[in-house]
């Protein structure tokens, strides 16, 4: 990880950091093209921005990386219950992927967890995303099926993932 700094994102990140979720989401063939309703919603990083902190992960003096994190009870959250933090939308450049960006990302929202007096970190991923499942399961992120969150107008529900600090 020489060279990988985690650090709040500024407004001139934007760009880059919705360039990497749609590079992300569309290279992993999470969806099929950047006009499905929720990838707009994704590569909005403003909007994220004025709701959660965004972090990056910066590597050399490149953005790598991403993620939005919550508390329970600020606006933003989907899962998070009282004393929880949540994080969505955690992205690496698919050129760097496995290269410790997204590991670093998450020990940074559990640090700033732990520092806020929370009790767990939780999330919601998709329900076949085999990659993601993978690295939750590595970091000591365990299921919460109970918890699994459905997407409003949809038959969908999300799997969640919660780790006790």
């Amino acid at each position: 990880m020489s060279g990988l700094v985690v650090r709040p994102a500024t407004v001139a990140d934007h760009p880059e950091i919705a360039r990497i979720t749609l590079d992300a989401y569309l290279g992993a063939g999470y969806f099929r093209d950047a006009g499905h309703p929720y990838m707009r919603q994704v590569v909005d990083v403003a909007y994220r921005a004025a709701r959660g902190t965004l972090l990056v992960a910066e590597r050399d003096g490149r953005v790598v990386g991403s993620v939005t994190l919550m508390s329970h009870g600020d606006g933003f959250d989907q899962v998070a219950r009282e004393g929880e933090f949540e994080f969505r939308l955690l992205v690496v450049d698919p050129a760097v992927q496995r290269t410790g960006a997204a590991t670093a990302l998450v020990a940074e929202v559990e640090a700033r967890a732990r520092r806020a007096g929370a009790t767990a970190v939780v999330l919601t991923t998709g329900a076949d995303w085999a990659a993601p499942h993978a690295l939750y399961a590595r970091l000591g992120y365990e299921r919460a099926p109970e918890r699994d969150w459905p997407i409003e107008g949809t038959d969908i529900w999300l799997p969640v993932y919660r780790k006790l600090l």
